[in-house]
């Protein structure tokens, strides 16, 4: 079994920052791509970054230029450093991960999600 844990989340003024953490763990043979979604009240959850195992990232045009995704693929571990946070980006934020493990299964895993508020 595989499990994603994240952390980090919490309230921050606009024009503040945040560091979101999720750690895989279980029998993992390897990880695909990692990524960060999010979801606001109200609406369908949404792609905010994503990273390849040889650390290609992605971003929704929104985070552009104010978020980045990092991973240690020797910790199994992906990050997203939230800088200039604006109110909109509240929402719970889900880490996702592609994951080979056990008797080399491939399967997507999401994580319990964290919440993120900011206010104005």
């Amino acid at each position: 079994q595989v499990q994603l844990v994240e952390s980090g989340g919490g309230l921050v003024q606009a024009g503040g920052s945040l560091r979101l953490s999720c750690v895989a763990s279980g029998s993992i043979i390897s990880i695909n791509t990692m990524g960060w979604y999010r979801q606001a009240p109200g609406k369908q959850r949404e792609l905010a970054a994503t990273i390849t195992s040889g650390a290609s990232a992605n971003y929704a045009d929104s985070v552009k230029g104010r978020f980045t995704i990092s991973r240690d693929n020797a910790e199994n571990t992906v990050y997203l450093q939230m800088n200039s946070l604006k109110p909109e980006d509240t929402a719970v934020y889900y880490c996702h991960a592609n994951i080979i493990w056990g008797r080399w299964v491939t399967e997507d895993y999401w994580g319990q999600g964290t919440q993120v508020t900011v206010s104005s």
